[in-house]
């Protein structure tokens, strides 16, 4: 195999050039990547940013060459990794030894979801001992030792303990971590991190990133970040790498790329993030036009709408002193031992046509809300008014008529989608179900209608779940929701996962049919660029109880408690020019598991002014300010 050398002095560490990859073969094979060409300079971070489908995952496959493992091939182009000494070694004509030496050595990758990439049947111990017992050839002691390093250098807390912890016992920032000290622990010269932080809280966002930050400053890592988020390229990147439709459409500078993006792509990419502040000194939120991309040429969708929807006259839904709580530990007699304190003495209102966006991080009891006001979760103790009506005083018929009433949009379409089924057959059931058409034509003109009113078309009902994109789905989801003509309906992180382009849509979308349909909104999610844009009030819940209620405008603007602020200064902001500290917010959330006997201290509200109300006892919070 023949060498390359570099001859000068700034040579990069990694140099991709007209890299094609395929998938299939013969007439229907897919060419997923077209001739991509960039450089990773040591100890600098490249982001590599595109909406699903861009490419850009399989780019950072490529280069490992997973993709001989999922049914894709790289075609031609190549792939240089520099040695010490300015020797380089093309990645794509290198031997399974080779390439076995190299990975987790001298390249390593953290993936998006550490729950697939971790071994559910082996210790965090057992699996970071591994690759050093693989590559570094220590002894079982030292591999230990320097695991527990490994897990104290991600900062997390009683390393001894979590080496001897199975994955599914650790929250998903702490896998994340995990996962980071795997890829750290035979010093790589590269890290790839491929969407490392999309599901995790902005919290747990906010550790991970600077963590990667301070490793890469401490060991002089090289970095490839994979990412859809605009505002953590803002703050990680020093050279951008824009890809559209397997093709890198733009590279440059960051500071550049935000100043004066050149292709319509980026431009139509940067114009989709919500920066949080924008909508500073406005009562209500608004509808933002949205630029989309119309054969290859930029195009601005809706204009600037005020959302006054709101009617304040009577609350459509009251909750009040609502409490959930699971048990989970019994004793060898079967006494429960342990309870989960899910949700604590909750009290909020939705008024018709109002959004409530209910924030926290993953724990704070914030779904488990949506779920018991939804009837699939019984609540202990509390009330809950639907229309003026006690929901435990009613019938089953009365209950079932609810369920047309509330209607609720999960964080994962495809997980709820039946895959045998079509999307017609899926948006008609509710109709079927609930008995509201009978006629079969009326139905199937009903489910038309409502795949419009979502942006899609009549012939998409007899499609099946995997014939859509992410984007696609959630409308499909949407327009379900909408077949039972619901009066509230509760959205669950419904717009975390998606790409930032079709996540705005996604936000107008139902920002328009609320204004249409006078429809309330139960907006449950961690993102605050979006609540600051989509929603009327904000609930922020820590631990199961809510800790600052309040207008849009007064959260964002005068947040009051201690653990709002650090919601709102974790957020990375989508401007490279910015200069400041990252929030240094350490440890997770604490554990809602209790003895039984052993209540939570119950958080009294204060209003500090007309509608805005803050917990009195903020020092009782993790790193109180």
């Amino acid at each position: 195999m023949p060498d390359h050398t570099f001859s000068h002095s700034l040579q990069p560490l990694l140099s991709v050039r007209n890299l094609s990859v395929e998938f299939g073969k013969g007439p229907g094979a897919f060419r997923a990547v077209r001739n991509v060409s960039f450089d990773v300079q040591p100890g600098k971070t490249l982001a590599v940013v595109g909406e699903s489908g861009s490419g850009k995952s399989v780019t950072s496959l490529a280069i490992m060459r997973l993709t001989d493992y999922s049914g894709g091939r790289i075609v031609s182009g190549e792939v240089l990794l520099r040695h010490d000494k300015g020797k380089a070694i093309d990645l794509v004509k290198a031997s399974d030894d080779q390439l076995r030496a190299i990975r987790g050595n001298d390249i390593a990758m953290i993936f998006q979801e550490p729950m697939t990439s971790l071994n559910p049947v082996f210790t965090i111990g057992n699996q970071i001992e591994e690759a050093l017992f693989l590559h570094e050839g220590l002894t079982a002691r030292e591999a230990h030792l320097r695991a527990k390093e490994l897990l104290q250098k991600v900062r997390l807390p009683d390393a001894d303990r979590l080496l001897e912890r199975y994955p599914h016992q650790l929250s998903g920032g702490m896998r994340q971590r995990v996962m980071i000290a795997m890829a750290l622990a035979c010093n790589p010269k590269l890290l790839i991190a491929d969407e490392p932080t999309t599901a995790l809280d902005v919290t747990i966002q906010a550790q991970i990133l600077n963590i990667i930050r301070d490793l890469q400053q401490e060991m002089g890592t090289a970095v490839i970040f994979i990412t859809h988020d605009m505002g953590v390229v803002a703050e990680m990147a020093d050279e951008v790498v824009v890809m559209w439709k397997g093709e890198k459409v733009e590279q440059a500078p960051v500071r550049e790329i935000f100043a004066s993006p050149q292709h319509p792509y980026t431009r139509a990419l940067l114009s989709a993030v919500p920066r949080l502040g924008s909508f500073k000194g406005l009562p209500y939120p608004r509808r933002m036009p949205v630029m989309v991309l119309d054969g290859g040429a930029p195009k601005e969708i809706g204009g600037v709408h005020e959302q006054k929807t709101a009617d304040y006259t009577k609350p459509l839904l009251q909750v009040e002193k609502l409490t959930t709580r699971f048990d989970v530990g019994k004793s060898f007699f079967g006494r429960v031992t342990h309870r989960v304190h899910a949700v604590e003495e909750v009290s909020f209102e939705i008024y018709p046509g109002e959004t409530l966006a209910l924030v926290g991080e993953s724990g704070s009891g914030k779904s488990t809300i949506g779920r018991t006001l939804q009837q699939l979760v019984e609540p202990t103790s509390g009330t809950v008014r639907f229309d003026g009506r006690d929901m435990a005083s009613m019938s089953h018929a009365e209950r079932r008529r609810l369920r047309q009433d509330i209607q609720y949009i999960f964080q994962d379409p495809f997980a709820s989608l039946d895959p045998r089924h079509t999307v017609g057959y899926s948006i008609a059931e509710p109709i079927v179900v609930h008995g509201l058409i009978k006629d079969r034509k009326a139905i199937e003109h009903r489910v038309h209608e409502l795949l419009g009113q979502v942006g899609l078309q009549p012939q998409h009902a007899r499609r099946y779940p995997h014939e859509f994109s992410g984007g696609q789905r959630q409308r499909v989801c949407i327009a379900r929701a909408l077949a039972s003509d619901p009066r509230l309906i509760i959205a669950d992180e419904s717009v975390s996962a998606l790409d930032v382009s079709i996540q705005a849509q996604i936000v107008n979308l139902l920002m328009e049919l609320q204004e249409r349909r006078r429809l309330s909104y139960l907006f449950i999610t961690h993102d605050m660029a979006v609540v600051e844009k989509i929603s009327h009030r904000v609930a922020v819940m820590y631990l199961g109880q809510i800790v600052e209620l309040g207008t849009r405008q007064a959260i964002f603007e005068n947040p009051q408690h201690s653990y709002t602020r650090k919601l709102l200064s974790a957020v990375p902001i989508a401007d490279p020019l910015r200069s400041r500290i990252p929030p240094r917010i350490e440890g997770e959330i604490p554990s809602p598991v209790r003895p039984v006997g052993q209540e939570p201290l119950i958080h009294r509200m204060r209003e500090v002014e007309p509608g805005h109300w803050v917990a009195l006892e903020a020092e009782a919070l993790r790193g109180a300010a």
